[in-house]
Formats: C-alpha cells, sequence, structure tokens
C-alpha cells in the first residue's frame, strides 16, 4: 500500500514539473496579465455593483477566465494517451502492417506515432505543443481545441474593456489647443466610488495588455481554424502530412495506386463527433479506430512504411568535414547559419569531423538526418537531428551503390 502512494505521489510530482517550462510560464503569464488587468478595467469603466450590465460584464469576464484554465490544465494533465508498453495487434499476422517502436518496446498501433519529448508513443498524435508542454493527442485534443477556442474570445472581450476604459477615463482629459494636444494624466478626481486610479502607470499597463490580448486572438485564432480544419476531417496534423507526403510518393514513382484516408467518414458531423462528445471522453480506446466504407484498419500504417523505405532510398549520405558542437544557434558557422536556425524543438546533433551522417530533409542552410555509427546508444535511440549544411559534404557514391538505388526505385 505503502509503494503504491508513493508510485503516485511520483507521477503527480512528474505531471506537476510540467508547469516548469517556458511554454506554460509564458501561457500562464499571458492569461494572468490580460485577466488581471481586465478586470480591474472592467471596474474602472463599469462598475458592477451599480447595474445589471457591470455584473453581467464582470461575471462573463471571471467566467472566460475560469474556462480558459480549466482547459488549459485538462489539456495539459490528462495528456493525449500511450500506447501500452509492450502493446502489440490480437491477430499477430497484423504485426506485418505496423511499425516496431525500440523505445517503447511495443509495436505503434495505428494513427499513434512516438514523441522524443514525451519518449513514449502518443495515441493518434497530432503534435507536441511546447505551450501546454505535452502532446496533443486521443484524450486532450477536445479540450486543447476548447482552450484554442476561448482563449481569443476571453481576449477580445478583454480587449473591448480595454479600449472602452482608456476612451472613458481620458475623455474628459484631453484638451485641444491651436497647435497642441494635451492631456492630463494625473489621478482621477471622480466622486462616485473610491476605485483605483487612472494614471500614466495604468494607462500603459491597460495599453500593454490590450496588444498583448490582440497578437494572442490573431495568434490563437489561427491555431485554432487549423485544429478546426484537421478535425473535420478525422485527421491530424501529422496525418495532413502523411497524405501530402503519399502523394508526392505516387508522383514520383509515376504508380498507378491511388491512397484514400481511411478514417475520414464522409460527414463533418460525424468526424466533429470522433474528437467532440458530451461527456468529454473520446469514443474507442485510441488503438482502433473506425474507418470509412471500403477502407483498411491499416491503410494508414501501409502507407507509412512504403514511405519509410522510400525515406531510405531518397536519403543522402554525407561526411563531416568541420567540427559542430551541436549549439542551437551557432555564431562561429555563420551569420546566415546562425539567423537561420531552424525554428523547432528538434534536437541538434553534435559532429566531429569525419563523422558520416544520412540526410533525410533539409533548409537552405541547415539539414536533418541520422548519423551512421557503429554503436547504438543504451535506450535504442536513433542519434538524429538538424546540423549546418556547410559543416557536411556529400559523400560520392560508387559505381555498385548507384546501381543498387537505381533499381530500387525502378522496382517501387
Amino acid at each position: 500500500m505503502g509503494m503504491f502512494c508513493s508510485v503516485i505521489k511520483f507521477e503527480n510530482l512528474h505531471e506537476l514539473k510540467r508547469l516548469c517550462h517556458w511554454g506554460p510560464i509564458i501561457a500562464l503569464s499571458v492569461i494572468a496579465i490580460c485577466s488581471a488587468m481586465a478586470m480591474i478595467d472592467a471596474v474602472l469603466w463599469y462598475w458592477p455593483l451599480d447595474s445589471t450590465g457591470g455584473s453581467v460584464n464582470f461575471i462573463m469576464l471571471i467566467n472566460w477566465t475560469v474556462m480558459i484554465l480549466y482547459n488549459y490544465f485538462n489539456a495539459m494533465f490528462v495528456g493525449p494517451g500511450y500506447v501500452p508498453i509492450g502493446w502489440k495487434p490480437e491477430n499477430s499476422q497484423d504485426c506485418m502492417y505496423l511499425q516496431y517502436c525500440k523505445v517503447c518496446q511495443s509495436y505503434k498501433a495505428p494513427r499513434s506515432h512516438h514523441c522524443r519529448k514525451c519518449n513514449r508513443c502518443v495515441m493518434k498524435m497530432d503534435h507536441h505543443c511546447p505551450w501546454i508542454n505535452n502532446c496533443c493527442g486521443f484524450q486532450n485534443h477536445a479540450s486543447f481545441t476548447l482552450f484554442l477556442l476561448l482563449a481569443p474570445l476571453g481576449c477580445i472581450h478583454a480587449a473591448f474593456i480595454f479600449v472602452m476604459t482608456m476612451y472613458t477615463q481620458l475623455y474628459n482629459r484631453v484638451s485641444f489647443g491651436w497647435s497642441s494636444v494635451k492631456i492630463d494624466m494625473s489621478a482621477a478626481k471622480r466622486d462616485t466610488h473610491p476605485i483605483i486610479p487612472f494614471g500614466l502607470s495604468a494607462f500603459a499597463a491597460s495599453l500593454f495588455a490590450l496588444g498583448l490580448a490582440l497578437g494572442t486572438t490573431i495568434a490563437v485564432g489561427m491555431l485554432f481554424a487549423i485544429q478546426m480544419k484537421v478535425i473535420l476531417r478525422n485527421k491530424t496534423s501529422i496525418e495532413s502530412w502523411i497524405e501530402e507526403k503519399a502523394k508526392d510518393r505516387i508522383q514520383y514513382y509515376q504508380t498507378k495506386e491511388t491512397f484514400v484516408f481511411p478514417y475520414d467518414l464522409g460527414s463533418k458531423w460525424n468526424n466533429f463527433k470522433q474528437v467532440f462528445t458530451w461527456s468529454g471522453i473520446p469514443d474507442g480506446d485510441g488503438l482502433e479506430w473506425p474507418v470509412r466504407e471500403g477502407a483498411h484498419q491499416y491503410s494508414l500504417t501501409i502507407e507509412q512504411l512504403k514511405q519509410k523505405a522510400d525515406k531510405r532510398v531518397r536519403s543522402v549520405r554525407y561526411q563531416a568535414i568541420e567540427d559542430y558542437s551541436g549549439a542551437c544557434c551557432p555564431l562561429t558557422k555563420g551569420l546566415r547559419t546562425f539567423f537561420t536556425t531552424p525554428c523547432t524543438e528538434e534536437p541538434r546533433i553534435a559532429l566531429n569531423k569525419g563523422d558520416l551522417i544520412l540526410a533525410t530533409r533539409g533548409l537552405k542552410h541547415w539539414m536533418y538526418g541520422d548519423k551512421i555509427t557503429d554503436l547504438t546508444t543504451d535506450d535504442g535511440k536513433r542519434i538524429r537531428g538538424w546540423f549546418p549544411r556547410r559543416c557536411v559534404e556529400k559523400c560520392p557514391y560508387d559505381s555498385e551503390s548507384d546501381q543498387q538505388l537505381e533499381g530500387e526505385k525502378k522496382t517501387r
């Protein structure tokens, strides 16, 4: 019993550590600043105890804050749901359609992907969100999307309060001359209520909060639109990318096959219900999914295996010609490399002169790939990440390798 309680305490402590990250710190700071300033300005603009409208306005403001924080913490602490350690399909023959995760020692269930940050295979993974310091997936997709909806709505309400407060407070303080405009920012001399004086500091704080609210509305509103677009098609951001790569693969090899996304149920309402339910708990177990008529349960995973094989064929071998420490923004590798560092939490890999790397994708000044080593890490992880393009050069293939690669491309 004591051991069980200690395990629960350890897990709770581990979850609380999610707050100790730049993403949640910034997100909660923005929520706190906008909410606190909106409540203060609401008192200045529309005293809640004088009228029904003032009371409704103040209660709505508190309601936005509570609902935003509820869905935010729900998305963070409930989590996306993980594929059980050691999981494999009931029918052993289905293993041929699935990828095996060496880290989790289990097969990747349909729609699941391994997250390097969480170090687990996540069910119906959409992406790893730094703002909640957790993945968005099967169990918390609805809460995360509701947070993306409520945050802009609450910020719009707060922005309206900021504007009205500044307008009403400055209305009687602005005096126009022949060649100048004067604003008296001294403390307010209102006798109606002993409320907070609206001085220069209050004006600056309201203006700052207004900019924060408008910026949050635009940024988070765009994320909400992206999420709803994929939800109404019963996809995730990763699956949309897989579908695009499927089209690219078919076009590259000139095959006559067609890829049909299996989880789009045909109706936007049916797709919507796959994420949002009245109970707040998504239907199913996150391991098996309803598919459209004529589709196969493993259509997507089979396409992933094809793309993985294609990735090996298309990858290019490079050799390091300069040492690289693995720094995020290496100033010693040139200003262009410094200022064009990939805006991602994906790791950088340190290179020593002579190291071999299998590059799979790249930007103008950066490349991404796997370091070719004879040794494997203790936890089975591959050493892969970003590195500066100027630190490597392409390895010339011998004739046998070229013939082998051409043969593989022709047979696919």
